[in-house]
Formats: structure tokens, sequence, C-alpha cells
């Protein structure tokens, strides 16, 4: 448990989680040990199908064995046939997910989340809501964070509230500052979607889109001259971005904006939140929908 006596936090080799569950207090101690219990299985599971899960995605295919890695296959199907991706695209998200479910169906809770690094699940009972941040952290990566609607007083670029009428149990953020490669350059990409490995890897594929390809401003290294045994191979992935003219950044994210408007248009995503070098373009807020609400007094900021 983490010192606020709320939260629980679990990590065995790169999964890291924080845990939070609202209900009755029995209901809450029975969810934390069901997540335990769950937890300390998942990576086994996950390792003895790595290779599987390293490989390109198909459009259909053989499923692999574990649950999480099924909600990773899953996810990215749907990009199979149009761009490379791994299931390894969705690992975060899947993990969170599988958590989640664990805790929901050995308690009753009014809500509850799960966060792996960023990636989110949500569960929400009727008649309730998350109101949640997105901090613009350039370093470390921009991330999440929770707050009731009366506390939010970090520094952030962007909210959404998400109340159980909503069909969002997911969210996630990717960009190149984050935790795992990308193909792009955009510092954060967040995404409102289904579940948490949707949004998982919807973001991959927006964040690879913001890009400039050919520009000397981008650093880029193999990827697998950083992590011999990544899922990327030598494709490069980003390591450094210069600061950038107006035009570039517009057209950076212009390409971003089309591939999310893409994944909008056939549903699996709800909404995008896409930030580089301070500006951003937000896809799926239609007038009168709150999925992102972004601060125009504190950003230049341009909705689609």
């Amino acid at each position: 448990m983490l010192p606020d006596a709320r939260r629980l936090h679990m990590q065995d080799g790169p999964i890291d989680l924080i845990v939070e569950a609202f209900g009755e207090e029995k209901e809450i101690e029975a969810a934390y040990h069901a997540a335990c219990r769950r937890f300390v299985t998942v990576l086994d599971e996950l390792c003895s199908e790595l290779l599987f899960l390293r490989r390109p995605a198909t459009a259909d295919g053989p499923q692999p064995e574990g649950s999480v890695a099924r909600r990773m296959v899953d996810a990215v199907r749907p990009y199979a046939r149009k761009t490379f991706i791994t299931p390894m695209a969705a690992v975060a998200g899947a993990v969170a997910e599988e958590i989640l479910e664990t805790m929901t169906l050995a308690a009753k809770l009014s809500r509850a989340y799960v966060n792996d690094g960023g990636d989110i699940a949500l569960h929400l009972a009727a008649g309730e809501r998350f109101v949640v941040g997105m901090a613009d952290l350039p370093d470390p990566p921009a991330n999440l964070a929770f707050r009731k609607p009366r506390n939010v007083g970090h520094p952030l670029f962007g909210t959404t509230t998400i109340d159980c009428s909503q069909p969002i149990r997911g969210i996630a953020t990717s960009g190149w500052r984050g935790r795992s490669f990308s193909l792009g350059i955009a510092d954060a990409v967040t995404v409102l979607a289904d579940t948490a490995a949707m949004a998982d890897a919807a973001a991959t594929v927006i964040a690879n889109a913001v890009d400039l390809p050919e520009n000397d401003k981008i650093g880029r290294v193999r990827a697998c001259d950083l992590a011999p045994d990544n899922d990327l191979g030598e494709r490069l992935v980003t390591q450094s971005v210069d600061h950038l003219s107006s035009h570039e950044i517009c057209d950076a994210l212009a390409a971003g904006v089309r591939a999310a408007e893409s994944l909008l248009h056939v549903g699996l995503i709800h909404a995008a939140a896409l930030n580089l070098q301070g500006e951003i373009q937000v896809v799926g807020a239609e007038t009168g929908s709150h999925f992102i609400r972004i601060p125009s007094s504190d950003r230049s900021l341009a909705h689609a």
C-alpha cells in the first residue's frame, strides 16, 4: 500500500501498476487481494508467449493461450492490414484490463482504476464518474493523474470527465518521450477508447503517425541497437527532436490528426489529444461533448 493507505502499488519486472478501488472497506480489501493473486502470474504468462507477441500482428490466425495475450492480439488486429504493429503495442493496457476485471469479479466496487504507466483501465458503476487530468510533463513524459472534480490543481494540458453512461473504459498515452519506443515525434498522444488495450494500440498508431520523415532535426536510432530483443527490430525509433518551426509542428500534427480521424470514423477510438512542443490538436471533441476539454486560456489550440 502507498502512504495514502488508499492506493495499491504492484511491480514485477517492467510491469508497474497503481491501483485504486472505491466502495465498502471489505469490498476494497477483497478486490486488492484478488488483484495481488492474479498479478503474480501475469509476467510469467506473457514471457511464455513472448516470441509470438513480438511478431507482427495479422488480421487473422492463431490466438495465444494467455488471457492478457489474447487481449493484446484482439486490440492490434484491426491495424494489421494497413501498418506494422505487434501485440506488444497493447501490453500495458491489456495488463491493466486483466487486473481490473479480476477486481470487479471478486468485489462489488463503485469505481476503480488500474494505471499501468499511464495506460488505464476504468470501472464505473451506475451514477459514478472520474475526472481525468492530462498533465503536461515533458520530462518525464506526459502522464495522467486522477482527481476529484474540485481538486484539479496541477499543471494540465487538458481534462476529461468520464461517467458511467459513456462507453469509455480505457485511456492510454504514447509518445517518443515515453517508456516504450516510438516511430513518431509526438510528445504525447492521449486516447480514449472502449478498453485500455484498444486505447493503448490506438495511441501507439497515432503517435507513430505524428512525424516528419527525413527531417534532420529528428534523431533516430535502430530499435535493435537500443534493445536487441525488442519487437521493432531494425526500424528507426525517435531519440531526439530539436526545436521545430510552427510550420513543421503543423505538418506533423496534421498527419497524426488524419490517423486519429480515421480511427474515430471506424469506432476504434472516442477521442484523442495530440501534443507536440506545446501545440495541441484534439480529435473527437464535437460541440457539446466533454470527452476532452483543453483550457484555451493556457494554450494555442486547434480543435478538430
